[in-house]
């Protein structure tokens, strides 16, 4: 290497940092520090918010408008859900890659958040398999674009808009094991159940050494306390088997009064039948 090239320099060219905003991607000095939800949550700041706020609203229902247009001839489909943080030797890896594949032949298409871990093995699987592999991705200050196994991806600004294309679009969840994020989707998954927003909605958790300490302390505290009936634990099922998972997902599937077409991985949704 010439003595005169910087070695940094080199590598911030080959790498730049990158963020995507919604459609948009940002690299070098056009990378903001904030997200569009930390802009829209920040209530710091002089009055010219009054003013600012209603063009957001606007920008919230393109998002809505963007999503519901490009997945309103959705197949019938599973969310799958987990850490981004899983490195591909983590058997944890190889469950959601064999997953996705097994949901794909199936007749399922496979939604997931776009990311890296368990939702690019998700992914993976299920475009290997032949199904549709969906991706809703969202801003964020880090673990930035969708995985290169996505089919179908679509980016969000604004988590609750991503959130309503999960359990809008999907007619069941799969959870693996992962962060906050992922809590965050357990039990908002699990609430819209228990006060029935959404019904004939199997959620399934997958990892038992991971769950377990959990579900036992959802039975000895908040049951035992409580805080939640007993029967709410009814309202899951923990499994390590992908062909246990896939049959309660379609046992579920049988019991409803609408039923989605089956997945058959040649669908172009939103083109408008173009």
């Amino acid at each position: 290497m010439p003595a005169s090239v910087d070695p940094e320099r080199l590598r911030d060219a080959e790498h730049p940092p990158e963020k995507t905003r919604g459609p948009v991607t940002l690299r070098r000095g056009q990378v903001q520090a904030t997200t569009t939800d930390q802009r829209l949550l920040d209530s710091r700041g002089l009055s010219d918010w009054v003013h600012t706020d209603p063009w957001r609203v606007m920008r919230i229902q393109s998002e809505f408008v963007e999503g519901f247009g490009q997945l309103a001839e959705m197949p019938r489909a599973v969310s799958v859900f987990g850490s981004a943080r899983t490195a591909r030797d983590r058997p944890e890896y190889a469950m959601a890659e064999e997953l996705g594949g097994a949901l794909a032949r199936a007749g399922w298409a496979v939604i997931t958040g776009g990311g890296p871990g368990i939702m690019e093995a998700a992914n993976k699987g299920a475009s290997e398999g032949g199904g549709l592999s969906v991706g809703l991705g969202i801003e964020l200050p880090f673990e930035q674009g969708l995985n290169q196994w996505v089919d179908l991806g679509i980016d969000f600004r604004y988590f609750f808009a991503r959130k309503t294309m999960f359990v809008k679009y999907a007619q069941a969840f799969v959870i693996l094991p992962g962060g906050f994020g992922t809590m965050d989707e357990l039990f908002e998954s699990l609430t819209l159940v228990q006060t029935r927003k959404v019904n004939q909605f199997p959620v399934i958790l997958m990892g038992s050494a991971y769950w377990t300490p959990l579900v036992d302390w959802l039975r000895g505290t908040l049951a035992d306390q409580g805080y939640i009936n007993h029967s709410d634990l009814d309202l899951f099922t923990l499994t390590d088997d992908v062909g246990e998972a896939v049959r309660l997902v379609a046992e579920a599937y049988e019991r409803r009064v609408d039923k989605p077409r089956v997945a058959t991985g040649d669908e172009h949704l939103g083109d408008g039948g173009a």
